[in-house]
């Protein structure tokens, strides 16, 4: 098995792409405590430096403790993903998966054309950067975000907020006065 490896913007993750499906819903970890239904984020955080695991459809980013250094840590990351594969295990357990897909909020017509953008236009874009974001609420003209994965934390997501995101929800639905990170 063969798993490549890509660098973030964000200096602390990085991406590990696999070549094969990893979950079927993007799905964050910022502890320990919370991957009790991942199998594979928990072997991640049995490694002291892991700080947050992010898993998308075909790729695994991991966000590494400040003072660790990816030289020393990325071997060792690498073979826990790879043993983790190998042995068949799913990545995440298939009643957590079908639990974070559904979604019964009712939503108005602004929200579903924001919804719309970001999964169509945004959402691809940051996973390519090992990161994700995800719609969290639109009230009083602010859009609010969650930054996962490689983004949260990242010395350049604020710009890509203002600067990319921001501007073109402005554009595209007139209701939007701002954007922010939750």
């Amino acid at each position: 098995m063969f798993i490549q490896t890509e660098e973030t913007p964000n200096p602390e993750s990085l991406k590990f792409l696999p070549g094969e499906n990893i979950s079927p819903v993007p799905m964050n970890f910022l502890d320990a405590s919370q991957a009790i239904n991942s199998p594979l984020a928990q072997k991640l955080f049995a490694l002291d430096y892991v700080k947050s695991v992010f898993l998308g459809y075909d790729f695994i980013t991991v966000t590494k403790q400040e003072d660790a250094k990816w030289e020393i840590i990325k071997a060792e990351i690498l073979v826990t993903i790879m043993d983790f594969l190998i042995s068949g295990q799913e990545a995440v357990k298939p009643e957590a998966a079908k639990k974070e897909a559904t979604s019964d909020v009712e939503e108005d017509k602004i929200v579903k054309e924001i919804r719309e953008i970001i999964e169509t236009r945004v959402r691809p874009a940051v996973m390519q950067d090992g990161g994700d974001i995800v719609f969290h609420d639109f009230k009083d003209g602010i859009v609010r975000l969650e930054l996962h994965g490689a983004c949260s934390g990242c010395p350049s997501s604020s710009v890509t907020l203002k600067n990319g995101i921001e501007n073109m929800l402005k554009y595209y639905v007139p209701e939007v006065i701002a954007v922010e990170a939750v």
